[in-house]
């Protein structure tokens, strides 16, 4: 069953936080366990973004949150953000793909 996380966070500083997660994957390019990744940003509260990640697994993404990579990575991004972010982990039920 597919996997998807929800990453709400608020931040001022969004060109630094994009510029450090582009970095990031560009330098793990064909090391990701995600399958599909979104940032969107908030239109009706400011500075709120949220990142959706899609995994294979909840397993997998477990994992990937374990790798040392990814610690790091979320470590650095904390410093840019005006509070600790808000996780959702939500199991994938079904899917419907829409055209026209």
């Amino acid at each position: 069953m597919s996997f998807i996380q929800i990453i709400e966070y608020k931040t001022t500083r969004g060109d630094e936080f994009n510029a450090l997660l582009d970095s990031w994957v560009e330098k793990n390019a064909g090391n990701r366990v995600a399958t599909r990744a979104l940032q969107t940003r908030d239109r009706d509260q400011e500075n709120v973004y949220l990142n959706i990640v899609e995994f294979p697994s909840y397993e997998q993404a477990m994992e990937n949150s374990n790798r040392p990579e990814t610690t790091e990575l979320a470590a650095q991004l904390a410093t840019l953000c005006d509070g600790p972010p808000v996780f959702r982990n939500l199991d994938v039920l079904n899917e419907w793909t829409f055209q026209g």
